[in-house]
């Protein structure tokens, strides 16, 4: 069960995506990372990137982010998403974009988008073959002070060469890393 932590949702429940392709955050994870950034999230813009549920969006909705822009490609999560934007009232600060997420980013830097956190959960394999801060630095819609933080496998050996690391933990199977401009 997913449940949204604290803050202006504490406790709604979210619809989880019947899908091994969509991984939520655990728990214990989605609190240890909140803790971390809860400062940083009061009038924040927020994208939440391969966004799956749309846990990670809600939550930052919930602690006092102002916006938060769920992209997601895989059709069934843009379903629960929706969903679970409208069981927590949160549609007035929440954008889902339902694109790929090279084309997404493009599309929101066209926009004039820039945001002051970016969460990326993209899926495994797909760290071993390209680069997602790659668009993001290219198209540069992170806030100057922003920061990125990308959720991957503990095995995976990746890092980026566009953003510098700030920050690296590392819970059970998942690792979180913290990258500023």
């Amino acid at each position: 069960m997913i449940r949204v932590v604290a803050g202006l949702y504490k406790g709604k429940r979210l619809k989880r995506v019947p899908s091994p392709q969509v991984r939520p955050m655990p728990q214990k994870l989605k609190e240890s990372l909140f803790s971390m950034i809860q400062e940083d999230l009061p009038g924040s813009l927020v994208l939440d990137g391969f966004a799956g549920t749309g846990s990670i969006g809600i939550e930052a909705l919930s602690r006092g982010a102002r916006t938060a822009v769920f992209l997601e490609e895989f059709y069934p999560a843009v379903q629960a998403i929706r969903e679970n934007v409208a069981r927590c009232g949160a549609e007035e600060g929440a954008r889902i974009v339902h694109r790929e997420f090279n084309r997404g980013v493009i599309q929101l830097a066209e926009e004039g988008a820039r945001f002051d956190l970016i969460f990326l959960d993209p899926p495994y394999r797909l760290l071993n073959e390209r680069d997602p801060l790659k668009v993001i630095s290219k198209r540069d819609i992170l806030a100057e002070n922003g920061t990125i933080i990308l959720r991957h496998f503990f095995k995976t050996d990746f890092d980026s060469k566009y953003y510098r690391r700030k920050k690296c933990i590392t819970r059970g199977d998942d690792t979180l890393v913290f990258y500023t401009g």
